[in-house]
C-alpha cells in the first residue's frame, strides 16, 4: 500500500504559509477504499485549492494515480480548523 500520508505532505506542505506543523492528516483504510482527512489553517485554503481548483485537481490526480496502482479508491475530505467540513473528492 502506498504511503498516502507522506505523499500528501510532500504535495501540500510547500503551499502552506503557516509551515509544516500546521497540517493534520488522518488516514482511514477500509478494504480497497482509502479516506484522507486533511486539516490546515483556513487562510491557506485558497493556496491549496488554487485558481479555479486547478492546484487541488493536480494533487488529486497524483494521489489517485498512486491509489490506482495499488488497486484502491481514494477519497479526500478537506476541512478547516474551525470544524468546517466539505467533501472535496469523490472517485
Amino acid at each position: 500500500m502506498p504511503d498516502y500520508e507522506a505523499l500528501v505532505h510532500l504535495l501540500i506542505e510547500p503551499l502552506l504559509s503557516s509551515g509544516p506543523p500546521s497540517m493534520d492528516v488522518e488516514t482511514t483504510c477500509g478494504g480497497r477504499k482509502v479516506w484522507l482527512r486533511l486539516a490546515f489553517d483556513p487562510k491557506d485554503r485558497g493556496r491549496v485549492l488554487g485558481r479555479g481548483g486547478r492546484t487541488l485537481q493536480a494533487i488529486r490526480q497524483v494521489m489517485m494515480a498512486a491509489a490506482q496502482l495499488a488497486g484502491q479508491s481514494l477519497y479526500i475530505d478537506i476541512y478547516g480548523e474551525s470544524g468546517e467540513r466539505g467533501r472535496e473528492e469523490r472517485e
